[in-house]
């Protein structure tokens, strides 16, 4: 799982340059994200936009990463593709997580 992470003051922008987190991607995924998220911030903000397939497990896996990070850590998302954001709207995990439309957006808000 193809991953490309970058700090900016005290915000960790992790970009998944991947089409796909699924099931056969899923456990990759976490533990990259476990790996990358040993950078210290208070936000992360998850640039989705190259994603354009996420099934249950990638769900799934999203969610895990979000716990890893505890309380103390905000897990946020940016360019959700439309099946993508659809997947969250419909398990309503779009009330859990913050979603930006854009990264622009979500580095906007970082201040």
């Amino acid at each position: 799982m193809e991953l490309s992470a970058t700090t900016q003051g005290d915000l960790l922008v992790v970009t998944v340059c991947e089409s796909r987190i699924d099931a056969a991607g899923a456990i990759q995924f976490k533990e990259r994200m476990r790996e990358v998220t040993d950078t210290p911030s208070s936000r992360v903000l998850l640039d989705l936009s190259q994603v354009q397939f996420l099934d249950s497990s990638g769900l799934g896996a999203v969610v895990a990463v979000m716990k890893l990070l505890g309380a103390e850590r905000k897990l946020e998302l940016s360019g959700l593709t439309p099946t993508v954001e659809k997947v969250f709207r419909l398990t309503r995990m779009d009330r859990v997580i913050t979603i930006h439309p854009d990264l622009r957006e979500g580095l906007r808000d970082a201040g």
